[in-house]
């Protein structure tokens, strides 16, 4: 059965980006931009975690996670991956602006959604078929869906680090009930997975 999940990396202190997102610093100032080492750098130790990631069959995330621009759309801008994103499926992003779906090479196209959470996870949901959907971020959009009741599953992968200030993706999320299914880690990450129940 089709599940929706969410992956997010996170600093010891809870933090999934520092202050300041630019153009130049996606992941704002502060060292945030570390936290997602484990996938580069030990690729092998944590391919399970990294082929879970990939395994769905649409996206959902923020505005601010595919740019930092806000007001109306800069039609030049296609996100921080170039080309040819690591997605590889329709992409649904939470906006108040509308704009045209933009195909990208390798499968990704991005829809942007103007009428709400809801409605985003509900034309994913039609997208991914009997696939999952993933909620990718960042850590607000993460958050509404948490509050919401909307994930099914929780995957956090916790850097041995510290940020001390920037975006928190579980703050006032309520008092959610985590089911622990499995902890993994290597020398850069841990991972929990929890199931969250309604």
């Amino acid at each position: 059965m089709s599940q929706v999940t969410c992956d997010v990396t996170v600093s010891l202190d809870g933090f999934s980006a520092s202050p300041n997102q630019s153009f130049d610093n996606p992941f704002g100032k502060g060292g945030a931009d570390r936290l997602h080492r484990w996938m580069f750098e030990e690729a092998e130790a944590n391919a399970e975690e990294i082929q879970a990631i990939t395994a769905v069959n649409a996206n959902v995330m923020g505005r601010n996670m595919f740019g930092p621009g806000r007001g109306e759309w800069d039609l030049d801008w296609k996100g921080w991956w170039g080309d040819d994103p690591p997605y590889h499926t329709p992409v649904f992003v939470l906006t108040h602006h509308p704009r045209e779906p933009l195909e990208m090479q390798g499968g990704t196209t991005y829809n942007c959604v103007t009428d709400g959470i809801e409605s985003a996870l509900a034309q994913a949901r039609a997208a991914a078929g009997d696939g999952d959907v993933a909620i990718a971020g960042g850590a607000e959009t993460v958050r509404q869906y948490l509050a919401a009741g909307l994930i099914d599953e929780l995957r956090v992968h916790i850097a041995p680090m510290l940020l001390g200030a920037g975006e928190r993706p579980l703050d006032g999320v309520g008092d959610l009930k985590l089911e622990q299914l499995r902890v993994r880690s290597s020398s850069l990450v841990t991972h929990i997975v929890y199931r969250v129940s309604r």
